[in-house]
């Protein structure tokens, strides 16, 4: 497969394990994003296949959302990705900022 950007892949693999194309990423109008549609994102950006910059402007999305969706698989895997975990996970670590270092928030004398 010929490319009109060079050194950069036309093809790499996703993250089941099997090839990903350019015309294999989400199509632009993607509104619900699953699991398998973001971490093929995250996937094709890792991988060269689109910049996280052309990634942002395709699918509208801000900088920090794609960059969030590469810390949930680098910290939780694909499942970290799912929104119920997502929200368990931003509980959990606004629970851990407004308690810092474990300690209660208890006067003492």
């Amino acid at each position: 497969m010929e490319s009109d950007r060079p050194g950069r892949p036309t093809r790499v693999i996703g993250p089941a394990g099997e090839p990903l194309t350019l015309d294999d990423l989400p199509p632009p109008s993607t509104k619900r994003w699953v699991i398998r549609r973001k971490a093929e994102v995250v996937a094709g950006v890792r991988s060269g296949l689109i910049t996280i910059e052309e990634a942002c402007e395709r699918y509208k999305l801000s900088i920090e959302e794609l960059l969030s969706w590469q810390r949930l698989i680098d910290s939780h895997g694909m499942r970290g990705l799912r929104t119920t975990r997502l929200q368990q996970y931003r509980r959990k670590i606004e629970h851990a900022s407004a308690d810092p270092g474990g300690i209660s928030s208890g006067a003492s004398s």
